[in-house]
Protein backbone atom coordinates (compact mmCIF):
# COMPACT_ATOMS: atom_id res chain seq x y z
CA UNK A 1 0.00 0.00 0.00
CA UNK A 2 1.40 3.68 -0.85
CA UNK A 3 -0.56 6.74 0.49
CA UNK A 4 -2.23 8.98 -2.27
CA UNK A 5 -0.34 12.27 -2.23
CA UNK A 6 -2.25 15.29 -1.15
CA UNK A 7 -0.64 17.75 -4.25
CA UNK A 8 -0.20 21.28 -2.25
CA UNK A 9 0.83 22.37 -5.64
CA UNK A 10 -2.36 21.61 -8.01
CA UNK A 11 -4.83 22.23 -5.27
CA UNK A 12 -3.25 25.82 -3.96
CA UNK A 13 -3.51 26.59 -7.71
CA UNK A 14 -6.87 25.92 -7.99
CA UNK A 15 -7.89 28.30 -5.25
CA UNK A 16 -5.50 30.80 -6.14
CA UNK A 17 -7.33 30.69 -9.66
CA UNK A 18 -10.73 31.06 -8.06
CA UNK A 19 -9.49 34.02 -5.73
CA UNK A 20 -8.08 35.64 -9.13
CA UNK A 21 -11.55 35.26 -10.85
CA UNK A 22 -13.39 37.14 -7.91
CA UNK A 23 -10.55 39.85 -7.94
CA UNK A 24 -11.55 40.45 -11.43
CA UNK A 25 -14.99 40.32 -10.92
CA UNK A 26 -14.35 43.07 -7.67
CA UNK A 27 -12.34 45.31 -10.16
CA UNK A 28 -15.63 45.06 -12.67
CA UNK A 29 -18.47 45.26 -10.70
CA UNK A 30 -17.78 47.20 -8.08
CA UNK A 31 -14.87 49.08 -8.56
CA UNK A 32 -12.50 47.48 -6.24
CA UNK A 33 -8.85 46.15 -6.25
CA UNK A 34 -8.12 44.67 -3.05
CA UNK A 35 -4.77 45.81 -1.52
CA UNK A 36 -2.39 43.99 0.68
CA UNK A 37 0.73 45.61 2.82
CA UNK A 38 3.44 42.99 3.81
CA UNK A 39 5.86 44.15 6.09
CA UNK A 40 8.94 42.81 6.28
CA UNK A 41 11.75 43.71 9.18
CA UNK A 42 15.07 43.27 8.98
CA UNK A 43 17.18 40.73 6.58
CA UNK A 44 16.07 37.45 7.68
CA UNK A 45 16.74 34.73 4.13
CA UNK A 46 14.06 32.42 5.12
CA UNK A 47 11.44 35.50 5.59
CA UNK A 48 12.50 37.29 2.36
CA UNK A 49 11.64 34.10 0.43
CA UNK A 50 8.27 33.68 1.99
CA UNK A 51 7.63 37.74 1.17
CA UNK A 52 8.77 37.73 -2.08
CA UNK A 53 6.81 34.38 -3.11
CA UNK A 54 3.89 36.14 -1.52
CA UNK A 55 4.43 39.44 -3.09
CA UNK A 56 4.44 37.20 -6.76
CA UNK A 57 1.56 35.41 -5.52
CA UNK A 58 -1.03 38.79 -4.83
CA UNK A 59 0.05 40.55 -8.05
CA UNK A 60 -0.66 37.70 -10.20
CA UNK A 61 -3.92 37.58 -8.39
CA UNK A 62 -5.01 40.89 -9.61
CA UNK A 63 -4.02 42.23 -5.74
CA UNK A 64 -2.45 45.66 -5.08
CA UNK A 65 1.13 44.72 -3.49
CA UNK A 66 2.31 47.41 -0.98
CA UNK A 67 5.51 45.93 0.43
CA UNK A 68 6.78 47.75 3.16
CA UNK A 69 10.77 46.51 4.15
CA UNK A 70 11.82 48.62 7.55
CA UNK A 71 15.96 48.02 8.59
CA UNK A 72 16.69 45.53 11.37
CA UNK A 73 17.29 48.17 13.57
CA UNK A 74 13.93 49.63 13.48
CA UNK A 75 12.36 50.77 16.12
CA UNK A 76 9.50 48.92 18.10
CA UNK A 77 7.59 52.89 17.61
CA UNK A 78 8.42 53.29 14.33
CA UNK A 79 6.99 50.07 13.12
CA UNK A 80 4.06 50.57 15.39
CA UNK A 81 3.55 53.94 13.62
CA UNK A 82 3.72 52.19 10.08
CA UNK A 83 1.13 49.85 11.43
CA UNK A 84 -1.32 52.94 12.32
CA UNK A 85 -1.11 54.11 8.98
CA UNK A 86 -1.96 51.08 7.43
CA UNK A 87 -4.75 50.72 9.74
CA UNK A 88 -6.48 54.20 8.48
CA UNK A 89 -5.16 53.39 4.97
CA UNK A 90 -8.05 52.43 2.99
CA UNK A 91 -6.27 51.22 -0.37
CA UNK A 92 -4.76 48.18 2.10
CA UNK A 93 -7.49 46.39 3.27
CA UNK A 94 -5.12 43.36 4.80
CA UNK A 95 -2.12 43.86 6.78
CA UNK A 96 0.53 40.90 7.61
CA UNK A 97 3.93 41.99 9.34
CA UNK A 98 6.49 38.72 8.88
CA UNK A 99 7.82 36.98 11.67
CA UNK A 100 10.07 36.54 13.47
CA UNK A 101 10.68 40.22 14.86
CA UNK A 102 14.49 41.48 15.59
CA UNK A 103 14.55 41.00 19.94
CA UNK A 104 13.73 45.05 20.55
CA UNK A 105 10.33 44.44 18.95
CA UNK A 106 7.41 42.91 20.93
CA UNK A 107 5.30 40.55 18.48
CA UNK A 108 2.52 40.56 20.46
CA UNK A 109 2.39 44.23 20.91
CA UNK A 110 3.03 44.64 16.84
CA UNK A 111 0.16 41.99 16.26
CA UNK A 112 -2.24 43.78 18.62
CA UNK A 113 -1.50 47.48 16.87
CA UNK A 114 -2.80 45.44 13.26
CA UNK A 115 -6.86 46.78 12.71
CA UNK A 116 -8.42 42.85 13.60
CA UNK A 117 -9.96 43.56 10.00
CA UNK A 118 -7.27 43.87 8.23
CA UNK A 119 -5.09 40.97 10.24
CA UNK A 120 -4.88 38.49 7.33
CA UNK A 121 -3.20 36.41 9.32
CA UNK A 122 -5.39 36.07 11.91
CA UNK A 123 -3.43 36.49 14.73
CA UNK A 124 -4.89 39.28 16.40
CA UNK A 125 -6.64 38.57 20.12
CA UNK A 126 -9.80 39.48 18.50
CA UNK A 127 -10.08 37.05 15.75
CA UNK A 128 -8.76 34.64 17.96
CA UNK A 129 -11.52 34.66 20.67
CA UNK A 130 -13.69 34.92 17.00
CA UNK A 131 -12.31 31.44 16.07
CA UNK A 132 -12.74 29.82 19.48
CA UNK A 133 -16.35 31.44 19.50
CA UNK A 134 -17.31 30.14 16.69
CA UNK A 135 -17.54 33.62 15.44
CA UNK A 136 -17.27 35.01 11.78
CA UNK A 137 -13.27 36.50 11.31
CA UNK A 138 -9.87 36.29 9.65
CA UNK A 139 -8.22 32.34 10.20
CA UNK A 140 -4.75 31.65 10.71
CA UNK A 141 -3.71 30.89 6.45
CA UNK A 142 -1.62 27.86 7.85
CA UNK A 143 -4.55 26.05 9.59
CA UNK A 144 -7.12 27.12 6.93
CA UNK A 145 -4.83 25.49 4.11
CA UNK A 146 -4.66 22.14 6.68
CA UNK A 147 -8.09 21.84 7.01
CA UNK A 148 -8.67 22.59 3.00
CA UNK A 149 -6.14 19.99 2.22
CA UNK A 150 -7.87 17.52 4.25
CA UNK A 151 -11.20 18.19 2.94
CA UNK A 152 -10.02 17.37 -0.59
CA UNK A 153 -9.96 13.46 1.02
CA UNK A 154 -12.44 14.25 3.79
CA UNK A 155 -15.55 16.21 1.83
CA UNK A 156 -17.12 16.05 5.42
CA UNK A 157 -14.91 15.30 8.56
CA UNK A 158 -17.71 15.26 10.82
CA UNK A 159 -17.20 12.70 13.46
CA UNK A 160 -13.28 11.88 12.45
CA UNK A 161 -11.02 11.27 15.38
CA UNK A 162 -8.22 14.05 14.34
CA UNK A 163 -5.32 14.23 16.21
CA UNK A 164 -3.38 17.91 16.60
CA UNK A 165 0.38 17.65 17.23
CA UNK A 166 1.36 20.77 18.52
CA UNK A 167 -0.53 23.70 20.68
CA UNK A 168 1.01 27.09 18.91
CA UNK A 169 -1.16 29.88 18.38
CA UNK A 170 0.05 30.18 14.92
CA UNK A 171 -0.76 26.48 13.80
CA UNK A 172 -2.26 24.07 16.78
CA UNK A 173 -4.87 25.84 18.81
CA UNK A 174 -6.52 27.45 15.86
CA UNK A 175 -6.43 24.50 13.37
CA UNK A 176 -8.17 22.43 16.54
CA UNK A 177 -10.54 24.96 16.41
CA UNK A 178 -11.23 24.80 12.67
CA UNK A 179 -11.72 20.82 13.26
CA UNK A 180 -13.85 21.13 16.22
CA UNK A 181 -16.19 23.29 13.94
CA UNK A 182 -16.07 20.89 11.39
CA UNK A 183 -17.45 18.57 14.31
CA UNK A 184 -14.35 16.22 13.80
CA UNK A 185 -13.51 14.70 17.58
CA UNK A 186 -10.19 16.89 18.67
CA UNK A 187 -7.40 15.87 20.38
CA UNK A 188 -4.56 18.19 21.00
CA UNK A 189 -0.97 16.28 21.71
CA UNK A 190 2.31 17.94 22.41
CA UNK A 191 5.39 17.22 24.22
CA UNK A 192 3.91 16.94 27.15
CA UNK A 193 1.61 14.36 26.44
CA UNK A 194 1.73 10.71 27.59
CA UNK A 195 2.60 7.86 25.08
CA UNK A 196 2.64 9.87 21.78
CA UNK A 197 3.05 7.18 19.76
CA UNK A 198 -0.49 5.55 20.71
CA UNK A 199 -2.28 8.85 20.66
CA UNK A 200 -1.30 8.84 17.20
CA UNK A 201 -2.15 5.97 15.62
CA UNK A 202 -6.06 6.87 17.26
CA UNK A 203 -6.39 9.22 14.32
CA UNK A 204 -8.43 8.69 11.21
CA UNK A 205 -6.61 12.46 10.62
CA UNK A 206 -2.83 13.16 11.91
CA UNK A 207 -1.82 17.08 11.45
CA UNK A 208 1.86 17.60 12.59
CA UNK A 209 3.14 20.79 13.45
CA UNK A 210 5.91 20.51 16.24
CA UNK A 211 8.64 21.89 14.19
CA UNK A 212 10.69 18.21 14.98
CA UNK A 213 12.48 16.82 12.02
CA UNK A 214 10.66 13.84 11.00
CA UNK A 215 9.84 12.94 14.40
CA UNK A 216 6.59 11.26 13.41
CA UNK A 217 6.79 7.49 12.70
CA UNK A 218 5.53 4.96 10.40
CA UNK A 219 3.94 3.07 13.14
CA UNK A 220 2.57 5.57 14.80
CA UNK A 221 0.16 6.08 12.36
CA UNK A 222 -3.48 4.58 11.71
CA UNK A 223 -3.17 2.19 8.66
CA UNK A 224 -5.22 4.66 6.20
CA UNK A 225 -5.02 7.57 8.32
CA UNK A 226 -4.94 10.80 6.55
CA UNK A 227 -1.54 12.68 7.57
CA UNK A 228 -1.08 16.54 7.12
CA UNK A 229 2.32 17.86 7.45
CA UNK A 230 2.66 20.48 8.71
CA UNK A 231 6.69 21.21 9.30
CA UNK A 232 9.16 22.89 7.40
CA UNK A 233 12.92 21.53 8.36
CA UNK A 234 16.09 21.82 6.98
CA UNK A 235 18.33 19.46 7.80
CA UNK A 236 21.89 18.26 6.28
CA UNK A 237 21.41 15.80 3.44
CA UNK A 238 24.43 13.51 2.31
CA UNK A 239 27.81 15.18 2.32
CA UNK A 240 26.52 18.00 4.20
CA UNK A 241 24.00 19.45 1.62
CA UNK A 242 21.16 20.46 3.19
CA UNK A 243 17.46 19.88 2.17
CA UNK A 244 13.78 20.20 3.66
CA UNK A 245 11.67 17.34 5.69
CA UNK A 246 8.84 17.37 7.48
CA UNK A 247 7.66 16.37 11.13
CA UNK A 248 6.80 13.11 9.35
CA UNK A 249 9.02 10.64 8.23
CA UNK A 250 7.16 10.32 4.57
CA UNK A 251 9.10 7.43 3.92
CA UNK A 252 7.74 5.55 6.34
CA UNK A 253 4.43 6.94 6.73
CA UNK A 254 3.03 6.79 3.10
CA UNK A 255 3.33 3.11 3.41
CA UNK A 256 0.50 3.09 6.10
CA UNK A 257 -1.22 6.19 5.40
CA UNK A 258 -4.09 6.67 2.92
CA UNK A 259 -3.27 9.95 2.28
CA UNK A 260 -0.33 12.43 2.75
CA UNK A 261 0.98 16.07 1.83
CA UNK A 262 4.78 15.81 0.90
CA UNK A 263 7.23 18.13 1.79
CA UNK A 264 7.37 20.58 0.53
CA UNK A 265 5.10 21.09 -2.16
CA UNK A 266 1.81 20.40 0.26
CA UNK A 267 1.23 23.16 3.10
CA UNK A 268 3.41 25.68 2.35
CA UNK A 269 1.61 26.79 -1.20
CA UNK A 270 -1.88 26.63 0.58
CA UNK A 271 -0.71 29.10 3.29
CA UNK A 272 0.37 31.80 0.41
CA UNK A 273 -3.40 30.73 -1.39
CA UNK A 274 -5.32 30.94 1.64
CA UNK A 275 -3.51 34.62 2.03
CA UNK A 276 -4.62 35.55 -0.69
CA UNK A 277 -8.31 34.12 0.09
CA UNK A 278 -8.33 35.83 3.59
CA UNK A 279 -7.44 39.16 1.75
CA UNK A 280 -10.49 39.03 -0.55
CA UNK A 281 -12.73 38.26 2.70
CA UNK A 282 -11.32 41.40 4.59
CA UNK A 283 -12.38 43.84 1.66
CA UNK A 284 -15.38 42.47 1.07
CA UNK A 285 -16.23 42.46 5.08
CA UNK A 286 -14.54 46.10 4.45
CA UNK A 287 -17.16 47.33 1.68
CA UNK A 288 -20.40 46.01 3.37
CA UNK A 289 -20.55 42.74 0.95
CA UNK A 290 -21.46 39.17 1.88
CA UNK A 291 -18.40 37.03 2.13
CA UNK A 292 -17.55 35.10 -1.20
CA UNK A 293 -17.76 31.20 -1.21
CA UNK A 294 -14.79 29.99 -2.31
Amino acid sequence: MSARIIDGKTISADLRGKVTDAVHRLRRDRGIVPGLAVVLVGHNPASKVYVRNKSKAVTEAGLHSFDQNLPEDVSETELLDLIARLNVDESVNGILVQLPLPPQINPDKVIAAIDPDKDVDGFHPLNAGRLASGLPGLVPCTPLGCVRLAKTVHPSLAGLEAVVIGRSNIVGKPVAQLLLAENATVTIAHSKTLDLPAVCARADLLIAAMGRPEMVRGQWIKLGATVIDVGINRIAGERGKPHIVGDVAYGEAKMVAGAITPVPGGVGPMTIACLLLNTLHATCMQNGLPPLKI
